[in-house]
């Protein structure tokens, strides 16, 4: 049987693993208010949280198909977090910003490609090389 798989669990963890290689930072933006997102409340800011997900910075106990799970560090607490994979707006190194930004909205003209672009958080540039990807 063909299963229609989504792409972003397997993006996300390449990103995380080019982002590791090269010695870069990587973080993920998360819609804090998602269904089954776990992350402490006071660090949420405009309904999103950024999170490092560097081996350094986390204690990886999860990341596939359906989320990712870490314990890390909040003020010296040590936090369980859960993130769905639906929650997770956009992975990037935090040195250069490369990486990429979902949209998980439907392009009704073509189920397969969004042309639409996004831009780095932190960046004054009002259209990025990122492209927006399901």
């Amino acid at each position: 049987p063909i299963v229609n798989t989504s792409t972003k669990p397997y993006f996300i963890r390449a990103i995380h693993e080019w982002a590791e290689d090269n010695g870069f930072t990587p973080h993920v933006l998360v819609d804090a208010f998602g269904e089954g997102v776990v992350v402490p409340n006071e660090h949420v800011k405009d309904g999103q949280i950024l999170l490092n997900i560097a081996h350094t910075a986390v204690q990886l106990d999860c990341m596939d198909n359906e989320r990712i799970a870490f314990t890390a560090r909040f003020n010296g607490v040590a936090t369980n977090i859960e993130l769905p994979i639906e929650s997770i707006k956009a992975i990037y190194a935090r040195e250069n910003g490369q990486g990429l930004f979902f949209d998980d909205t439907p392009n009704p003209n073509d189920p397969d490609e969004d042309p639409r672009m996004a831009t780095t958080p932190g960046t004054d540039k009002s259209r990025s090389h990122l492209k927006v990807v399901k």
